[in-house]
């Protein structure tokens, strides 16, 4: 999804999280924001950690990081 995304769009400039390039599932038209699926996140950190731990680290290291106007939208896709 990332590499078709830097194609199409490719005089933009994105914000990735490290590590969680699987996770991309899209790009906000109107502000050129990646958008990344919580779930996929979770899961790519449940390989190295507990489903509490992954959660809990990824809110407060992850999706609770402000890097400027470009940074990632996470879609909170579990309910």
């Amino acid at each position: 999804m990332l590499e078709d995304i830097i194609s199409t769009y490719e005089d933009e400039q994105f914000v990735k999280a490290d590590g969680f390039d699987e996770a991309i599932i899209g790009v906000g038209i109107n502000t050129m924001r990646l958008i990344y699926s919580y779930t996929k996140c979770i899961d790519i950190l449940t390989e190295d950690m507990s489903s509490d731990d992954a959660r809990e680290y990824f809110e407060y290291n992850v999706s609770g990081a402000c890097v400027g106007e470009k940074t990632p939208i996470w879609c909170m896709d579990e309910f």
